[in-house]
């Protein structure tokens, strides 16, 4: 599927829409309010996206809703499959696995280790479903934990449940981020020809812990650093330590160097790289390719390149809805269905892909 149209034509818009069906805050990340339609007349009170997702043979639909206002301070999506509300992200997770590249992603190796943190956790929880309701109660307990640090006379019993909590559910993120990334190495580093081999690692406190010791001991160490941690956590918010710290380390498998090191040119490569090595992992492990969302990332390329990926996702026979502003670059994609924005004719502005409409002439 190939959407095309100027800028502010709602290309993005309809890619962030289907983001929307996955666990996380989409591909932009913006708040839930921050979506509802605004127009002369008013902002809308509420938004929703339905979608039929079909896996080997077997319709499931799902619906991502909600109503609220842009003054709202907690937001919640209400979602729904086959008409069934669910709460719990694994089972969404389950249901549909999407991979989105974005213009913005380019710069993730210079990012916050925020940033790739959440790139690693989308590509885990793409396997292992279960990691998206371990990452969502890790979140809860830490927030608990960081209310109760807030009071003046926290209960010692309470803090030590919570952080036995989140000890547990620490762990097992961080099993489950290192067991993903030994697999996605391994794909990652038998890249040929076109696109750069690279090299994975999840670096932090949990993750280390669990190169020398087993789960159990991990958990008793994260407790035991908690807890020796509670007056300086209370000061500053959060918590030192804990696999929210954690980050994801890239190397061009060539050079060795880090993927913050290398070239504007080589980054793009690496994670073009990283980001087909997880849809391929994702494909081997579930059985079924990912929903991949494709935001003028195309126009940005060469024409090796733009071959190469469509070359890449064709063998996966995976679904991909790409975004871009000129028909010349999708030419390769002889088979692909071509939806136009807007019936305007486009012309490029620019190598980087903008466009604008063509305006009529005085003539």
């Amino acid at each position: 599927m190939v959407l095309l149209g100027a800028n502010g034509t709602g290309k993005t818009s309809v890619l962030e829409a289907l983001s929307l069906l996955a666990p996380g805050r989409g591909l932009r990340r913006a708040r839930l309010a921050d979506i509802l339609r605004t127009s002369g007349s008013g902002t809308a009170d509420s938004w929703l996206v339905q979608a039929r997702i079909v896996v080997d043979s077997t319709p499931s639909d799902i619906t991502a809703a909600y109503a609220g206002t842009a003054a709202e301070t907690r937001e919640r999506r209400q979602i729904s499959i086959d008409g069934e509300p669910v709460r719990d992200r694994r089972h969404l997770a389950e249901t549909v696995a999407i991979i989105w590249l974005t213009p913005e992603m380019e710069r993730l190796f210079g990012e916050s280790p925020s940033a790739r943190r959440r790139f690693l956790d989308r590509l885990v929880w793409g396997v292992d479903p279960a990691h998206a309701r371990r990452v969502g109660a890790y979140e809860r307990a830490l927030q608990q934990r960081s209310a109760l640090l807030r009071q003046d006379r926290p209960d010692p019993a309470w803090l030590d449940a919570v952080e036995a909590t989140m000890a547990e559910h620490a762990v097992a993120i961080a099993a489950a981020r290192k067991q993903a990334v030994a697999q996605l190495s391994l794909i990652a580093a038998e890249q040929r020809g076109d696109f750069p081999a690279a090299t994975v690692a999840a670096r932090g406190s949990v993750e280390d812990w669990l190169d020398d010791v087993p789960a159990l001991g991990a958990e008793d160490r994260l407790r035991a650093e908690l807890s020796a941690l509670r007056t300086a956590d209370a000061r500053t918010g959060g918590a030192a330590v804990g696999p929210h710290r954690s980050d994801l380390r890239v190397f061009h498998g060539a050079s060795g160097r880090p993927a913050e090191l290398c070239s504007t040119g080589e980054q793009k490569m690496l994670l073009i790289a990283l980001v087909l090595a997880g849809a391929r992992l994702q494909h081997r492990e579930r059985g079924t390719p990912p929903l991949l969302l494709l935001d003028e990332v195309i126009a940005h390329l060469d024409e090796r390149h733009r071959v190469a990926i469509f070359a890449a996702i064709t063998a996966m026979a995976a679904q991909a809805w790409y975004a871009g502003c000129d028909r010349t670059p999708f030419r390769p994609l002889r088979d692909a269905q071509i939806v136009p924005l807007d019936a305007t004719p486009l012309t490029p502005l620019s190598r980087d892909g903008d466009c604008r409409r063509e305006e009529p002439s005085d003539a």
